[in-house]
């Protein structure tokens, strides 16, 4: 048995693409589901209809850095909760102090409304009244008010929250931290990782530097991007001022790439069945659970031999980290799936591999087509001297094995070479943090 014929014909007959998708073609599915999300809001099933939300965040980034000011920092992400002081001095430059990480809210049990807010209150009273504003980066869907404040739609990334869904989350939290006896916060300000990410690239124009436009992508427990629109947005027609602000996609929700019979089954297990089918084919918080899918229905399909066949089966979880483990070291005896393929043969290990590695290869291929579009839907780039920055952040995209790599090989091919765009991928330290400092003083 050829071990890459075998793996190509298993993964098509779960209408799993070993080459797949095409990269344009997922550019343009997410292109319309953009182009449609600006003129009106999804409904739930979007069928062909809107499946992004694409929110304005009636705001843009500033001219120049804070000076001589302080802000709180909240950053609420896929498995942590973060806090924090940023200060800026007299020439703008940003200083991170009294930072506390403890476990992400309402992931272990469902929390009601109220403890909800006073939970995040009761985590930041460490930093009661040194500042009278607040940034704080929210990572799950929300619509953005023209005050700053966001309204939560719904949560993914297995948060246990219902009752907080529909709430105005810097209003309540207010009430909360008034409650703990906080003197008066001027602002909250809400904002998305990808919105605090894309801040963040903003001030990376120095040094000689320029740059046309700026886009923010998280590839981490969840994904998304955001970007500057230039043109009026038909859905806030009237409210808007038309001149260019921040859009977050969401566009983990876009739901027009193909399904594989292991995407099927994965969803009926997540708590979001239905929706966030982007999101569920790329992100770090479900690429290993799909991962053991696939490599379950491998052994079951007679794939692997007896003894390994076996361990397969018996095999209940599998994170993302694990399959990192077999890709930077394959022939490693104490991993997770090093010790199960040890008591195998050569074919297994490579047939193994190969399954795994399909489910990165379409992660960086749909990763791609979510930075190509959002570059394409902003309309610039046109000069390689002013290129569109894109600030990318997250552990799954920085550190998966070779999914980096293969991003940015797509983003050269279906942007540069072949449309004339040209773009720069940019990272630096503690970038949502201090992009939310700078959102919580616009």
């Amino acid at each position: 048995m050829n071990p890459q014929n075998a793996v190509n014909a298993f993964l098509g007959r779960y209408n799993f693409q070993s080459n797949g998708p095409d990269v344009n073609a997922a550019i343009a599915a997410m292109l319309y589901d953009m182009e449609e999300g600006l003129k009106a809001d999804p409904v739930n099933p979007p069928g062909q209809g809107p499946a992004l939300d694409m929110i304005p965040t009636w705001a843009a980034p500033p001219a120049e850095s804070p000076r001589n000011t302080s802000v709180i920092v909240i950053d609420a992400g896929g498995t942590n909760f973060r806090s924090c002081l940023v200060s800026f001095d007299a020439n703008g430059k940003a200083e991170i102090s009294d930072m506390q990480k403890t476990r992400m809210i309402a992931i272990d049990r469902e929390y009601g409304k109220k403890e909800f807010f006073d939970t995040i209150a009761a985590n930041i009273d460490y930093l009661k009244n040194k500042a009278t504003r607040i940034g704080f980066c929210f990572s799950w869907p929300m619509t953005i008010q023209p005050n700053g404040d966001g309204r939560v739609t719904e949560f993914s990334k297995e948060v246990k929250a219902k009752e907080v869904v529909g709430s105005l989350i810097g209003e309540n939290l207010v009430a909360s931290l008034k409650d703990r006896g906080w003197n008066q916060i001027d602002k909250i300000t809400l904002l998305n990782d990808t919105t605090a990410a894309l801040l963040a690239g903003a001030s990376s124009a120095t040094d000689g530097k320029a740059y046309d436009s700026y886009v923010g992508f998280i590839l981490g427990t969840g994904m998304n991007a955001a970007y500057i629109e230039y043109e009026s947005i038909a859905k806030i027609a009237g409210k808007d001022s038309g001149s260019a602000q921040i859009v977050v996609c969401e566009s983990g929700k876009c739901n027009k790439i193909p399904q594989s019979k292991f995407d099927e089954k994965l969803d009926a297990t997540t708590t979001s069945p239905g929706l966030f089918g982007y999101e569920k084919k790329c992100s770090g918080a479900y690429l290993g659970p799909l991962g053991r899918i696939a490599l379950s229905q491998a052994a079951n399909d007679g794939l692997f031999s007896t003894a390994v066949t076996a361990l397969l089966k018996e095999l209940d979880s599998l994170e993302l980290k694990d399959m990192d483990q077999l890709f930077y070291t394959p022939y490693s005896t104490d991993t997770k799936l090093g010790v199960i393929l040890a008591k195998g043969t050569e074919a297994d290990r490579e047939i193994a591999y190969r399954i795994l590695d399909a489910v990165v290869e379409r992660s960086a291929r749909l990763a791609a087509a979510n930075i190509a579009a959002a570059i394409l839907k902003s309309g610039k780039g046109n000069n390689p001297v002013k290129p569109v920055c894109v600030l990318c952040e997250g552990t799954t995209f920085l550190k998966t094995h070779n999914l980096k790599n293969r991003v940015i090989g797509y983003l050269n091919e279906v942007l540069t070479e072949q449309r004339g765009i040209w773009y720069e991928l940019v990272s630096m330290d503690n970038a949502v943090t201090l992009g939310s400092a700078v959102a919580g003083l616009i």
